[in-house]
């Protein structure tokens, strides 16, 4: 039989959990199991071996391991790893480690590898406040991802420590060669991990460049629908790359970062269209970026309103010099994030309460389009930058939705706030407050 495609291997790559009738996998929410009731099937734990932490250990206790989370991590497997065949994938679904966020995955990571040097730029503002915790514990220290290999000597990287590249980048949906940074850092001795989020798999295949950990934030496109929290680590697939993932189940244990039940089989019923959604997601975002990169180049006849707002636009498309690569790291689609730059930050600040059809709020990966100013979850950005998550609407709607706002913006029409009265309990009445505390959040 012909390989399967990643969008079969979503809906199948489970077949081989199944041991019910149900279609739909059920939700298992029970945190403990029952041991053997015949006394001699009873198995104790070896104080030389300990427990062997991988998807094929009995379900004991769900810090462990679950039902639903082994059939995520199972279906991430051929997909993660693209390139594998049908026998490995089994051996490769221990290779996928599921957390309970994309920062407690980042936290495990740094767990495990005990960098005292890490390189790493911009990006997820999360990472930053997950090493200044290690900065805080143990004295690690941090160089310029982009530096120059003077400064990198300098900064005393080398074997053991941590290469932290994020492509395409966030805010922006810039993107970085996943095979320069990994020929840099195993110069070294360091690993080479790479945040993917903004790339998930069907768009981007990091090991195939180099990469020893892949990360994702799955609350993003794993999860896809805004209602979950989900982190994965992925580790190269190595002899070594296993024993770092058996590693990882064992720090889970005690760092106490499962994904819960409920949230590994919102995962499941995700990954059941997740190619469908991004490649839709990754396609209406192209085709958006050109239709506003041309406007604001004075092409087509949308030119004169849309560069009234719009100053500049970032996204992995545009940049056309590094085709040569970048189609190679990319052939599927250069992903579904993208940055808007207005002409002054009121204009940022007002665009979004012109859109009908794109939420304003923090976060991405979603089936709806989103749109964030900025600087509402960021104090370090351009005050000018709009981020923007494209959904699966129909990207002419969307782009007929940016014109109508570019234009009342340009006419300087007010928006309207819907005022509302009283308790300041948040059930979801008023619009998100951020006093600090969502402060490179997401």
């Amino acid at each position: 039989m012909a390989p399967l495609h990643p969008a079969t291997h979503g809906i199948h790559a489970d077949d081989c959990t199944n041991i019910l009738t149900d279609i739909a996998p059920p939700i298992h929410t029970s945190t403990t199991f029952r041991y053997p009731r015949d006394p001699s099937k009873l198995t104790p734990v070896s104080p030389e071996e300990g427990e062997v932490m991988d998807l094929s250990m009995p379900l004991i206790y769900s810090r462990l391991a679950s039902a639903n989370i082994n059939r995520l991590e199972t279906i991430l497997a051929p997909l993660i790893f693209p390139r594998a065949k049908e026998e490995e994938y089994e051996k490769l679904a221990n290779h996928v480690v599921s957390y309970s966020s994309g920062l407690s995955a980042f936290h495990a990571l740094l767990v495990s590898v005990v960098p005292k040097v890490v390189a790493i730029n911009g990006g997820y503002h999360g990472c930053h406040g997950v090493l200044d915790l290690h900065k805080r514990m143990h004295g690690v220290r941090t160089v310029d991802l982009h530096a120059d290999e003077k400064t990198w000597d300098e900064s005393g990287i080398g074997k053991g420590d941590l290469v932290h590249l994020e492509t395409p980048l966030n805010p922006t949906g810039e993107a970085f060669s996943i095979k320069k940074y990994a020929e840099r850092a195993h110069a070294r001795g360091a690993f080479l991990s790479v945040d993917a989020t903004f790339a998930p798999p069907g768009l981007q295949d990091p090991f195939a460049w180099g990469a020893d950990f892949v990360m994702h934030s799955g609350t993003k496109y794993i999860g896809g629908h805004s209602d979950m929290l989900c982190g994965i680590l992925a580790t190269a697939a190595t002899s070594e790359g296993l024993k770092r993932a058996h590693g990882l189940r064992a720090d889970r244990l005690h760092l106490g970062a499962v994904l819960g039940s409920l949230e590994g089989w919102l995962g499941v019923r995700s990954l059941r269209t997740m190619e469908l959604r991004v490649q839709r997601q990754s396609s209406n975002a192209d085709r958006l970026v050109a239709w506003l990169n041309d406007s604001v180049n004075g092409i087509g006849e949308d030119s004169s309103v849309v560069k009234k707002v719009v100053n500049r636009v970032t996204h992995a498309s545009l940049q056309t010099a590094d085709f040569s690569w970048l189609k190679e790291q990319m052939p599927h689609g250069f992903g579904p994030v993208f940055s808007i730059y207005a002409h002054d930050s009121q204009q940022a600040r007002s665009l979004p309460s012109h859109l009908k059809l794109f939420h304003h709020a923090t976060s991405l990966g979603g089936v709806e389009s989103l749109i964030e100013w900025r600087k509402m979850s960021d104090a370090e950005v351009d005050e000018r930058l709009l981020r923007v998550s494209i959904g699966v609407e129909n990207w002419e709607d969307l782009k007929n939705d940016f014109l109508s706002a570019f234009k009342a913006l340009a006419e300087g029409s007010a928006s309207k706030e819907n005022a509302t009265n009283g308790t300041n309990v948040q059930v979801g009445q008023e619009g998100a407050k951020v006093e600090g505390a969502g402060q490179g959040s997401v």
